[in-house]
């Protein structure tokens, strides 16, 4: 009886810590609590570095970091205490080390752990003050909550080659540079171009930036080169910017056509990615036999686009847009997608385990772009994404589910 009331605990303490079901007012206000708390904790940071309004609001400061230092100390204990339900596929002790260990877990620490060590060392007091900046990297967390925020990572990921290639051409120009400089001026200002390193500190400062000011050319051949890398530097320098900006309106684009498109033609898009054993791979898309009102509008195979006629074969890895008509009636209107991050609850558990209510109902489970019809003794994964039906009318709500148990 004694553990099954510590489980209960344990799962309603890691319902609260994470990130849960939208509903769940407790976890809200508990994500909430933990927002604020980050702001404020930054805010202090920033603002006993202004020494007359630290003066002037010394104990307000000292203890407005000591209350939020104080909650994210609660939070990593809590957290700590609930790691084998965030990894449920470990024993307790591998879980609360794979926690401890993780990125979130050594940043969690790091957020609290250098306000107190001064404490018990005294003398490195200086150096700990340094690693409180991970408190920062809390922000993060916040990504969870805003999907939207996720396409930073998709537009640096698609347009990576690019980046690199550019950052490539410029490191290479760099380099050139400031062996040409260091020949040029090495023999008028041996103090100042004492080596080639010397001269890259010099292109990249001109190149990157208005230059401090510390190093500069003084002959007439120095300063020519000077004058021709820094016009060349501000092209170079902006195509990085102008490869991110594009993706940028590339991806936000993508999305507001097919929003467009949705909307107006009254259709639905999906995306489909075929596995080495699905039936349609090595088929042409005539010999699909596709569903009335539903077609293949694209196909994505590695980084191009095919127009999907019908003597199109498919390949294993093919990435299928597939468009339906879209459903009219008031039942979209009690249908909700959820995806289970990594620390959900659920993670790990049986369908027929969940605390669902008798309104509820899964209807339908995305696993790595798989459609799964649910059944009650399968186990959710991270990453599966749940179409759930909710019902407000009891009356109107079926009890015959075989899989909510």
């Amino acid at each position: 009886m004694k553990d099954n009331s510590l489980d209960k605990l344990k799962d309603r303490i890691f319902s609260m810590v994470s990130i849960g079901v939208i509903d769940d007012t407790l976890n809200q206000g508990y994500d909430i609590f933990s927002t604020v708390m980050l702001f404020i904790n930054l805010f202090v940071s920033f603002a006993m570095t202004f020494e007359d309004f630290y003066n002037a609001h010394h104990d307000l400061l000292y203890w407005a970091e000591a209350v939020t230092v104080l909650s994210f100390a609660i939070d990593y204990i809590l957290r700590f205490f609930t790691a084998d339900r965030l990894y449920p596929d470990k024993s307790k002790e591998k879980a609360a080390l794979s926690y401890v260990l993780s990125g979130y877990g050594i940043v969690d620490l790091l957020s609290f752990l250098p306000y107190y060590l001064p404490v018990f060392f005294p003398a490195g007091a200086a150096a700990f003050r340094l690693f409180r900046v991970a408190r920062i990297f809390r922000l993060f967390r916040i990504n969870a909550y805003y999907d939207s925020l996720g396409v930073i990572g998709r537009v640096l990921y698609n347009k990576r080659n690019q980046i690199l290639a550019s950052v490539f051409i410029i490191f290479m120009l760099i380099l050139a540079s400031s062996l040409c400089m260091y020949s040029v001026e090495h023999e008028a200002q041996p103090d100042v171009f004492k080596n080639a390193f010397s001269g890259m500190w010099w292109a990249t400062s001109t190149m990157l930036t208005v230059g401090y000011g510390d190093i500069y050319p003084i002959t007439t051949a120095g300063q020519i080169l000077g004058i021709l890398l820094a016009f060349l530097g501000v092209g170079l320098v902006a195509i990085p910017t102008g490869i991110i900006s594009a993706g940028f309106v590339e991806e936000y684009q993508k999305v507001k056509r097919f929003q467009e498109i949705a909307s107006e033609e009254a259709v639905r898009f999906i995306e489909v990615e075929l596995k080495p054993n699905d039936k349609w791979v090595g088929k042409m898309i005539q010999n699909l036999g596709m569903p009335k009102n539903s077609i293949i509008s694209t196909i994505l195979r590695d980084d191009d686009t095919i127009i999907p006629r019908g003597n199109v074969t498919l390949q294993s890895g093919d990435r299928l847009i597939i468009c339906a008509r879209s459903v009219k009636d008031d039942y979209m209107n009690d249908l909700k997608e959820i995806e289970l991050k990594k620390n959900h609850r659920w993670v790990g558990k049986k369908i027929k385990e969940l605390d669902l209510s008798r309104q509820s109902f899964i209807v339908l489970i995305d696993r790595n772009g798989r459609l799964i019809i649910p059944e009650g003794d399968m186990v959710l994964r991270s990453g599966d994404k749940m179409l759930l039906y909710s019902n407000k009318d009891r009356e109107k709500v079926s009890e015959k589910s075989d899989y909510i148990g």
